[in-house]
């Protein structure tokens, strides 16, 4: 009698699995957008001076692993030399877009590229064109942390993109964190 209650009981739980809470995703699925702030840091190709700044993006998932966005950012360098020092504020305006492969529940590595511009103090106001990779790590549903590197090269005219890539280019760090919606 008592290993039929016992049977029972199983039973009865089992019959209520399929009416249990679903499991929680991770991350984003087509449609949903995304918000992210972040701190940046970038330095030139050799890595002897450099600035820091913030960096805001807001991007929208065409598929579960394929998003598209823009991002603003302001940047602040101190310059110190030989009898100068100055202090400069510069922004950058561009369009991005990121795959992201081999997606873990948690853990999204990406790769990308950006198209956009740069202006402000102590810079030329020029096109510049960028790869990047990095990863978000989602420590809730729809909140994650982000980090991303970035190879960024400038040009003032379609002839300069191929020399501008190795003689232009600056790298560019952000640390962050944002949410789908």
């Amino acid at each position: 009698m008592k290993n039929l209650k016992t049977a029972v009981v199983v039973l009865g739980l089992v019959g209520l699995l399929p009416f249990a809470a679903p499991a929680q995703e991770f991350g984003p699925a087509a449609g949903d957008r995304e918000f992210s702030i972040s701190g940046t840091g970038s330095s030139d190709k050799n890595i002897d001076s450099g600035s820091f700044g913030a960096t805001g993006d807001i991007g929208w998932y065409l598929q579960d692993y394929l998003i598209v966005g823009a991002r603003q950012s302001v940047n602040y360098a101190s310059i110190e030399g030989e009898n100068v020092k100055d202090d400069f504020w510069n922004g950058t305006t561009r369009g991005y877009v990121n795959y992201q492969f081999a997606p873990t529940e948690r853990m999204r590595p990406f790769l990308g590229g950006s198209l956009g511009v740069i202006y402000g103090d102590g810079v030329k106001d020029s096109g510049f064109a960028g790869l990047e990779l990095g990863g978000k790590y989602y420590v809730r549903t729809k909140t994650y942390l982000l980090g991303r590197v970035e190879y960024q090269w400038f040009f003032s005219s379609s002839s300069d993109v191929d020399d501008a890539f190795k003689d232009d280019g600056a790298w560019a760090y952000t640390l962050g964190m944002g949410y789908n919606f």
